[in-house]
């Protein structure tokens, strides 16, 4: 793994980015940042919660570059705003542990008319972590976000899976996507430091 740290990619909204990018930062005891989020008037902002989330959040977190109120793609919530998102605004946060980088969505999202997050990516310039869900559809979706990842010649680490354990769709996205599976994201009975702590003092990821 770079020591400057990865970023986490969905295959979609909901798959569980949030609660993988907070496992993340406890395993590799790095530091989070989202630099773009949507939908604060629905919600305390993923950068919040993981700082609920991990043992002293409050100085593991950065804040956000772009922050928008409603729950829409970056491009439509910014321009609500009269904003337009802007990859000169972004540059890796300085620290001196490894970062956690949660993108908003997946890796085709606008965030303007002319450029999404996969440019973003490559302006960050770290691997990728997928984070898939199964449902139907999921092994497309996981194929596609990892081919366009590799046509743009950016590194994947490989993916974590999300919630029940399904080994036929596992093993060919593994095999036809050519990919480590780093791990799982169990369910949770409740998402707390305490239990987000205990799962990544025993996981095993290799990250």
């Amino acid at each position: 793994m770079s020591q400057r740290g990865v970023i986490v990619a969905g295959i979609g909204t909901e798959v569980g980015k949030t609660v993988t990018s907070a496992i993340l930062c406890e395993v590799m005891c790095a530091r989070y940042w989202k630099p773009i989020a949507s939908g604060l008037d629905d919600g305390p902002a993923e950068s919040v919660s993981v700082s609920r989330l991990i043992r002293d959040g409050a100085q593991r977190v950065f804040r956000e570059r772009y922050l928008f109120r409603k729950s829409l793609s970056p491009h439509i919530a910014a321009a609500l705003e009269g904003v337009e998102v802007s990859l000169d605004e972004f540059s890796l946060p300085v620290c001196d542990v490894p970062l956690v980088v949660e993108l908003a969505g997946g890796v085709m999202v606008p965030l303007n008319d002319r450029v999404t997050n996969i440019d973003l990516i490559k302006l960050l310039g770290l691997p990728v972590i997928v984070v898939s869900r199964h449902y139907l559809g999921s092994i497309n979706h996981t194929l596609l976000t990892l081919f366009t990842l590799r046509a743009h010649n950016v590194p994947v680490l490989g993916v974590v899976f999300n919630g029940e354990e399904l080994p036929d769709t596992e093993r060919i996205i593994a095999t036809v996507g050519e990919v480590s599976v780093i791990g799982r994201v169990p369910s949770f009975e409740e998402v707390s430091q305490r239990s987000i702590s205990s799962f990544a003092s025993t996981c095993g990821w290799n990250v």
